[in-house]
């Protein structure tokens, strides 16, 4: 029996979560296409001849999701914010294990835009990027979040505003002003200092 309705997959990631691992196998088939599509956007972001394959990025993501046996699975958009969080990690952890090697000669590059395609922010390595993600959470971790599923989950700001149980306005809102302490972070614009 497939699943026709975002309710159902919840209703699947919940039975996960309380130990079900029928629903486990039932749940995989139905979210693998999105996975890919969330590989396809993070990688898509990459360098030409990256050495990480949509596959080996997707299969990576879903053995650490399958880690997470105690996790309350608020709904499908939470399980792919998650996952994209996930995705992001890895590319990270590639990226620093590369730069190790090669002692910083070989950095990704990764263009952080609007989702909207509004906005466009400056190249920056995946790494700066992910350490400016790091010092935003710090800050704001709310702004942190809305990054993570808007850029790297590529949710809508209606789904985003349902994950963090926030008004699309809101979402907006702080979208915006992360984009701005990221594009100032990123550029080394320290401003007034406000």
């Amino acid at each position: 029996m497939v699943p026709t309705s975002p309710q159902e997959v919840t209703q699947l990631l919940q039975a996960w979560s309380n130990g079900n691992e029928t629903a486990l196998a039932e749940l995989a088939p139905l979210v693998e296409g999105e996975l890919r599509r969330i590989a396809k956007r993070c990688i898509g972001r990459e360098r030409p001849g990256h050495l990480l394959q949509t596959s080996a990025l997707v299969n990576e993501a879903y053995l650490r999701l399958i880690d997470w046996k105690n996790a309350e699975w608020e709904s499908r958009t939470h399980f792919f914010g998650v996952a994209a969080r996930l995705m992001r990690r890895v590319l990270v952890d590639e990226a620093r294990a590369r730069n190790y090697q090669k002692r910083g000669g070989d950095a990704l590059r990764v263009s952080l835009t609007e989702v909207d395609g509004e906005q466009k922010m400056p190249s920056a390595s995946l790494i700066a990027l992910d350490d400016a993600l790091k010092s935003l959470d710090v800050f704001d971790h709310r702004k942190h979040v809305i990054v993570e599923l808007r850029y790297f989950g590529g949710l809508t700001v209606e789904e985003t505003a349902s994950v963090m149980k926030l008004s699309a306005r809101t979402v907006i809102r702080e979208w915006g002003l992360a984009q701005a302490w990221l594009y100032r972070e990123l550029s080394g614009d320290e401003g007034d200092g406000s």
